[in-house]
This record gives C-alpha cells, sequence and structure tokens, in this order.
C-alpha cells in the first residue's frame, strides 16, 4: 500500500507521543537514583530510565528519517505544548508508591506497543519495536514482582498502593488517547490502534492487580486524563523541560 500524505501525518504522530512518552518518564525515573526505598530500586529505576532515553533517541531518529529535526533538536528545542506526552509521565515522582504505579500501568502498556509494532507495515519502527520489546519485557516483570509484594504486603502497604492504583488509574488511561489519523494508521496497516491497544492492556493489568489482592478502579467511572497528546499539559512539564534541556542550552554539543 502506498502512504499518503496523512499516512505520513498519522506515522510521525505516533512517533512523537511514543518517543516523548519514553523521554519524559525517563527523566522522571532518573530522579530516584539516590532516593530509592533501597539501593537495588536506585539501580532499577536508573537503569530504566537509561533504557527509556536510548528508546527515545532511536524513535526520534525515526523522525529525523522522515523530514523531522535531529534528535537533539527534537527533544530539547520545544515547548511544553510542542510535547505530545501524555499527563501520566510528567506528573512529580511523589512517593515510591506513585512511582511504581506510574511505572506498573505505563510499561505495560509500552510492552504490548511494541509487541503490536513488530508487525508495523513501517519496516524502520518494526525493527525497532523488535530490538525493544525485549528490554521493556524486564521493565514489566520488575513493575510486576514489587505490585504484588507490596500488594501482599501488610495493611498500610496494601492500602498505599490501592490509593496509587486509584489516583493513577485515569491519568494511565491518558495513554490511549487517540489521534486525528487513528484511521489511517489502522488502514495501513503501521498501528492496529489505541483502542485494540487499551482493551490489551486493561486485560492485562486487571489479572495482575487482582493476583496482588488489589483491584483495579470500574472504567465506566473513571474520567480518563486527556489532552496531553494534543500538547495540553499539567503544570509540572514545562518546569521539568527547562531543567532537563539546561546543559543542552549552555553547550548544544553535549551529547546524551
Amino acid at each position: 500500500m502506498e502512504f499518503t500524505e496523512k499516512h505520513v501525518e498519522g506515522l510521525k504522530d505516533l512517533l512523537y507521543k511514543m518517543a516523548d512518552d519514553l523521554l519524559i518518564i525517563g527523566h522522571r525515573n532518573s530522579e530516584w537514583t539516590g532516593l530509592g526505598p533501597v539501593l537495588e530500586e536506585d539501580i532499577a529505576f536508573s537503569s530504566m530510565a537509561q533504557d527509556k532515553l536510548g528508546q527515545a533517541n532511536a524513535l526520534y531518529g525515526l523522525l529525523h528519517e522522515l523530514g523531522e529535526s535531529d534528535p537533539d533538536t527534537i527533544a530539547f528545542m520545544r515547548n511544553d505544548k510542542q510535547f505530545h506526552c501524555c499527563q501520566l509521565v510528567e506528573m512529580p515522582i511523589g512517593g515510591y508508591d506513585f512511582s511504581l504505579t506510574r511505572h506498573f500501568f505505563y510499561d505495560h502498556a509500552d510492552a504490548i506497543r511494541f509487541e503490536m509494532l513488530k508487525d508495523s507495515v513501517f519496516e524502520p519502527l518494526a525493527m525497532v519495536a523488535n530490538k525493544f520489546r525485549g528490554e521493556v519485557k524486564y521493565h514489566t516483570m520488575h513493575a510486576d514482582t514489587w505490585m504484588r509484594h507490596l500488594g501482599k504486603g501488610d495493611e498500610t502497604s496494601k492500602a498505599r498502593m490501592q490509593n496509587a492504583i486509584n489516583e493513577t488509574f485515569p491519568m494511565a488511561l491518558g495513554i490511549f488517547e487517540e489521534s486525528i489519523y487513528e484511521q489511517e494508521l489502522m488502514e495501513s496497516g503501521i498501528f492496529a490502534g489505541e483502542k485494540t491497544l487499551k482493551e490489551m492492556w486493561l486485560t492485562k493489568v486487571e489479572q495482575i492487580i487482582e493476583s496482588a489482592g488489589l483491584t483495579l478502579p470500574d472504567i465506566n467511572s473513571v474520567t480518563p486524563v486527556y489532552g496531553g497528546r494534543k500538547g495540553q499539559h499539567s503544570q509540572y512539564l514545562q518546569p521539568l523541560l527547562e531543567e532537563m534541556t539546561e546543559v543542552f542550552r549552555i553547550d548544544p554539543g553535549a551529547e546524551w
């Protein structure tokens, strides 16, 4: 099938939101360095942050091949309204319960998305997805282990994890905010769509949450936090971007 201009724009939109999610949550994960509840978690969140920055860089590279600016310019020279990330990833790290729950919800969506994209008709994206899906598998294993561990802990840890799930779930649904090019992405075979991804994600996360003795909120009673894919962000994104881009703005030749 020959790609039309709308197919290409849809592909770019998909790449931007994936890469921006990864860049921002990677930065947030890095903020746990030196602050984790145990040394192993310092190392785990730092390692995942590094992985996500590498994944973001690869996706920005695909955008550059499609005619967009180079990865450094894309990552470091835009303001918050130009970012396509969901609001979930831009929230401050909060307590470990919040960050772990965000990590759990986001990485399962990410893992399923990469699994779906390994069969994309856009071969460069399929290759990137195939390369990173094994990497993300370990992120979900880490999240699942701690979700079950804390969910089956004492009453305090169980209550904190349930509260974190309740707080985070509406923002997590914002991951699946549909693109205006959704139909073009599906008909072209580039991507099977956010609705399909969300359904697969709900089945997966509900199973794990229940195995942890916790409860996923009723999706019909929750209002998803949308807007991030269209440049509508929380008060937290722009300050994060200013901190993240400080070195680049001082020395554009710096490498990441």
